[in-house]
């Protein structure tokens, strides 16, 4: 590793992208099993090849001081951790932190909304890709619909500055409840992003190709009910994540749509994702990435090691992902080791 005196108060790229977005995955293991991001039977890491509690704390500490504003912690099921709410304690004192974020499935949250919010976290991703119960559970194989639509008004209680559905809709499978999310977001006072199906692992239990959905689709789908109102696009600015937003005269919700594949945002990018195993992936969709877990290992309490592994690692960053539904996924990786 080259030495580096004095780390950069920012984090730039070879391509003059600044990175202020670190998603954190905290475990790989999940009590959902969503057709798109797992296979049936997986095989998880074992718990001593994934990060302490601690050794992510130093990570997002580190981060911080290198200018990230934006932490989003994420997994597999991040609320399935033991002990996880002393994590979000700590990284929400953090100085120079200005948003601290949470994807989740939704089925921890009737309990841990409050306290999720009380330790700092201020935004909330909830996946929902189905308000049929029977359809619900067919997508995530296990899951319980009645709990997530709970842990939804528990969110929504709990007074988050922002409450997000993340809904992935396949044809042949829900495309037909696009106008009913809309419904639901809508009368729930929440926001609603659609986002394309990422061609991460390899599934046998549906054909990418034929399943895909565009964004466009969707979007004239949504639009011919509710007139859809493009809002000032600010993906990759103040943290914000990849969507972009529509608002509706008549409701407070705003409808995004991620879109990978039909609208590629990768010259907008200002993230990278950590794995629970410590993988510093600097591009969803390349396998580019740093050893961090080795950095933390080799040089216990050692910031300024971590920090210039970081910086070095910046290097990295490929320009775009290249995803291609015709072909084999070239990322083997399913979405819950890469961080969802």
């Amino acid at each position: 590793m080259d030495a580096i005196a004095t780390p950069p108060a920012r984090l730039v790229d070879r391509f003059e992208r600044e990175v202020s977005y670190l998603r954190l995955s905290v475990t790989d293991r999940c009590d959902f099993r969503c057709v798109y991001c797992m296979a049936e039977d997986m095989t998880f890491l074992p718990r001593e090849q994934v990060l302490s509690l601690e050794e992510l704390f130093s990570v997002g500490s580190a981060f911080t001081e290198l200018g990230v504003r934006k932490i989003r912690i994420t997994g597999g099921e991040p609320l399935i951790r033991r002990n996880i709410m002393s994590l979000f304690q700590r990284l929400g004192q953090l100085p120079g932190l200005e948003q601290l974020a949470l994807t989740t499935n939704g089925s921890q949250l009737t309990t841990m909304a409050a306290p999720l919010r009380d330790a700092g976290v201020n935004r909330i991703n909830v996946s929902l890709d189905s308000l049929d119960p029977a359809r619900f559970h067919r997508i995530t194989r296990t899951g319980d619909l009645s709990k997530v639509l709970s842990g939804i008004e528990s969110a929504v209680d709990a007074g988050f500055d922002s409450v997000k559905i993340n809904a992935v809709i396949l044809k042949g499978r829900n495309e037909d409840e696009i106008i009913d999310l809309v419904a639901y977001a809508r009368n729930t006072g929440v926001d609603l992003c659609f986002i394309e199906e990422m061609p991460l692992g390899i599934i046998d239990e549906h054909d990418r190709a034929l399943t895909y959905c565009s964004s466009d689709e969707i979007y004239d789908i949504v639009h011919g009910e509710y007139s859809l109102q493009p809002e000032e696009d600010t993906r990759g600015a103040d943290t914000g994540g990849p969507a972009r937003y529509y608002g509706m005269a008549d409701s407070g919700s705003r409808i995004g749509f991620i879109s990978p594949h039909s609208h590629n945002f990768c010259h907008l990018c200002n993230r990278v994702r950590l794995t629970a195993e410590g993988r510093l992936l600097l591009c969803l969709g390349n396998e580019h990435s740093a050893d961090l877990k080795q950095v933390l290992r080799s040089n216990p309490d050692d910031t300024d090691a971590l920090k210039h592994a970081i910086v070095a690692a910046m290097d990295l960053k490929p320009e775009r992902h290249h995803f291609d539904l015709s072909a084999a996924p070239d990322i083997v990786r399913f979405m819950n080791m890469t961080g969802g």
